[in-house]
């Protein structure tokens, strides 16, 4: 029996329909961190702030865009559940990273309570770490 046979349209929207919190979310490759120079530099600054299911880590790297990273350990549950965690987190970060002063490095640890939770709170919880830190405003 062939292999089924799928245009990539097709492919791209199943994708989309089962990932609806990212269909439109994707953070541009300037606003990553890619290096683990670059993750380490934010880890060791010693600006961090919990709350509720994040730990966010900040460091200030000059005039650059704002750059993410996410930190998502197997203790948050296994490859699925961190993935998307992850989508949801980087869906939450895109729609805020405009408001991010320039030079901003962030990086982002999930704690076990991300895996039960929804974009609200992520989003919420992201904010509160974010104003502590004097990243945003209130």
């Amino acid at each position: 029996m062939p292999a089924a046979r799928f245009s990539a349209l097709a492919v791209a929207r199943v994708a989309r329909a089962s990932r609806p919190e990212v269909a439109a979310a994707v953070l541009p490759t300037v606003h990553r961190l890619r290096t683990r120079t670059d993750f380490s530099r934010v880890m060791r600054s010693r600006s961090r702030a919990s709350a509720g299911c994040l730990v966010v880590h900040v460091n200030s790297a000059g005039d650059a865009p704002a750059r993410l990273g996410l930190v998502i350990a197997k203790t948050v549950g296994g490859s699925v559940i961190r993935h998307r965690v992850a989508r949801r987190l980087r869906a939450v970060v895109a729609a805020r990273i405009a408001s991010w002063p320039m030079g901003v490095d962030v990086v982002i640890r999930a704690l076990p309570d991300a895996a039960s939770a929804d974009l609200t709170r992520l989003g919420q919880d992201l904010d509160r770490a974010l104003v502590r830190l004097g990243v945003t405003g209130s």
